[in-house]
């Protein structure tokens, strides 16, 4: 199954078209895309045995966020050994740096972003798990049956803003609005022959510059979510950002930044891709 937010109302995704989900419920399910997730396994059961009409042909331009409004979003840090690598940190051991992005920086898949003045902006390609059902305390045995799904989404950072300072300050250089693009919708796990396994691909003006596998994550997705619901109970609409492969701007010779009229183009096999251009602040 796939969702999508087609401008502001929650969706399926069918054959390439898109179902208006309140209008086919005959309005069991509100159109707001991210309430959907506090009646995930019942929206589940719905969309199995549902008989759908024909969808509508829709513009990407038109997608939102899946899950536009988290009450929590957690991304993990130094999830790729070639990340720790070219960033000149150890490995982690027991979990992962844990921060957070703010959720007024969520975007759907295809954006303008508007670069902060003087900043040093970074791209970061993630694959992202939202949370369909209450976790806490879950073991990394059961924890795919906590998620609703997976999406592709951009980690963009603003390097100056995030390493200044006495300590570094990564929820706030990582949270200028436009910084977490997500989409383009989200694809449950059971559409995937091997969801630990994906491919992702980043490109800079049609240049490669990331490339990898989820099954280099040294914390996969259950685990993610078992060390985490360990802590903090992990929330129906939650979104993860799993961390990133080497390739990012700050860990090139000579590093690299993002500049007005870049093109952004993030892949996840299975998925599909973000697209941000970048534009100066007027």
């Amino acid at each position: 199954m796939r969702i999508a937010n087609l401008s502001g109302r929650l969706g399926l995704v069918v054959d390439g078209k898109v179902i208006d989900v309140e209008q086919a419920s005959g309005g069991s399910f509100a159109s707001d895309p991210q309430a959907v997730y506090e009646r995930w396994e019942e929206f589940r059961r719905w969309a199995a045995q549902a008989r759908l009409p024909e969808g509508d042909v829709f513009d990407p331009a038109r997608l939102g966020a899946p899950a536009p409004a988290p009450r929590q979003v957690v991304a993990a840090g130094l999830n790729y050994r070639d990340h720790a690598a070219e960033a000149g940190f150890a490995l982690p051991d027991t979990m992962p740096p844990v921060f957070t992005k703010f959720a007024t920086s969520i975007t759907g898949p295809v954006t303008e972003v508007t670069l902060p003045p003087g900043g040093h902006t970074d791209w970061e390609i993630e694959l992202v798990a939202v949370i369909g059902t209450r976790a806490h305390h879950v073991p990394a045995e059961t924890a795919w049956e906590h998620v609703a799904g997976l999406t592709v989404g951009q980690d963009i950072s603003e390097r100056i803003t995030q390493l200044e300072g006495p300590s570094p300050q990564f929820s706030l250089g990582k949270s200028f609005p436009g910084f977490a693009p997500i989409g383009p919708w989200l694809v449950t796990p059971d559409e995937f022959e091997n969801p630990d396994d994906l491919g992702l691909r980043c490109t800079v003006n049609g240049e490669e510059v990331q490339k990898s596998r989820t099954a280099e994550l040294i914390f996969s997705v259950p685990e993610l979510i078992a060390r985490l619901s360990a802590v903090i109970p992990l929330l129906p609409g939650d979104i993860i950002f799993t961390g990133t492969p080497a390739g990012v701007g700050l860990g090139r010779d000579p590093q690299r930044w993002l500049a007005p009229g870049d093109e952004l183009v993030s892949t996840i096999e299975g998925i599909g891709e973000l697209r941000q251009r970048f534009v100066a602040q007027a």
